[in-house]
């Protein structure tokens, strides 16, 4: 049995929807898909839920959310995880990156843009 491939998100937790008009809708008026956005200088590093799984290859679960950096010495940089969990570590580990490698210092132009409680 295949797994969907769309999915929205109840809370913080992923669900599955085969419906592709009902997830459509879901996606375009969905207020929580981003996790996390934090601005370091020049670079963002932005975390959200991508609604449609990238797992491209390999078994194992549907990689829903996805971290990227713009900007900055790290642009383009990304990673995909299964859970809002892993996708906030994976957000933190990003800033942390960014930071150490900032020009001026770690805390060199940081600010939280937008967080999902």
């Amino acid at each position: 049995m295949l797994l969907p491939e769309k999915y929205i998100l109840v809370g913080k937790r992923p669900v599955p929807e085969p419906d592709l008009v009902k997830w459509a809708q879901w996606y375009e008026r969905a207020e929580n898909r981003v996790v996390k956005q934090t601005k370091l200088g020049e670079a963002t590093v932005s975390t959200i839920f991508l609604g449609i799984d990238h797992r491209c290859s390999g078994d194992g679960p549907p990689l829903l959310f996805e971290t990227m950096v713009f900007g900055g010495e790290h642009d383009g940089w990304q990673e995909r995880y299964a859970t809002w969990e892993e996708a906030e570590a994976g957000h933190e580990r990003a800033v942390k990156m960014v930071r150490e490698t900032a020009p001026g210092g770690a805390e060199n132009g940081l600010r939280t843009l937008r967080a999902v409680a």
